[in-house]
């Protein structure tokens, strides 16, 4: 289900007929109480930018929920909404809904290695952040946009996601297995300007407020060392 926009952004009556017509078949998320990862990587371990941070792509459904969640997490010093996984002229919000396009709704985690490791953000994002067993849906949202998808910028990025969805499969951590992919970072494409920050600009949204307030709950009651309560913000992170 492809949210709708006019120009300036959500309209108010689409956000309304969608939780009418989804409020009592899509279940609101739920944390999963999911172990630290058995290998991590050590701060200075994987490339790191001039200023000694680092970068990760996730995709996770609705980028507006998946970016709330890291933008209320320590040690996190930016979270971008944006499109990943296909080419330049397709990278908005217009074109990704047809599902065709090969990218996803992702989001751009800039951090600090000193502070919270990629280990950590993989346990967040396949604790709070959505629901790892889902194909090509996550909530009421469906197509391959919105697929659960980790694009790793070096080899050891890669090698922390493959052992921890081995080591979450191998302790049945969900009912299902991981569908979760693995794709190397070619690019990422920031997403327009409205949907930056949008959990926190909306949070009476009833989109926001079904699907999305409650995974920065979940994030505050599973892993409370880990939380932020004033957002990292997209209009003031520098």
């Amino acid at each position: 289900m492809q949210r709708a926009f006019n120009a300036a952004g959500l309209l108010a009556a689409a956000g309304l007929l969608a939780w009418g017509l989804l409020g009592n078949s899509a279940a609101t998320e739920k944390a999963v109480v999911l172990p630290a990862p058995a290998f991590d990587i050590a701060a200075g371990g994987a490339a790191s930018a001039t200023d000694g941070t680092e970068t990760a792509v996730f995709a996770g459904g609705c980028f507006w929920g998946v970016q709330a969640v890291f933008q209320h997490t320590r040690g996190v010093l930016n979270a971008v909404s944006g499109y990943s996984g296909g080419a330049r002229d397709t990278a908005t919000y217009a074109s990704i809904g047809s599902g065709r396009t090969g990218h996803a709704e992702a989001v751009q985690v800039r951090y600090d290695p000193k502070q919270i490791s990629y280990g950590k953000l993989l346990q967040i994002y396949f604790s709070v952040a959505h629901d790892p067993t889902q194909l090509n849906r996550q909530g009421p949202d469906a197509g391959t946009q919105y697929r659960s998808a980790i694009f790793y910028s070096n080899a050891a990025q890669k090698q922390v996601a493959e052992r921890y969805i081995a080591q979450l499969d191998a302790a049945k951590a969900y009912p299902s297995r991981i569908v979760t992919q693995l794709s190397p970072l070619d690019a990422f494409y920031p997403a327009e300007a409205y949907h930056q920050d949008y959990a926190t600009r909306n949070p009476n949204s009833p989109y926001i407020r079904r699907f999305d307030l409650p995974k920065i709950a979940n994030l505050k009651a599973v892993m409370p060392e880990l939380y932020r309560d004033t957002p990292v913000l997209v209009s003031s992170a520098k």
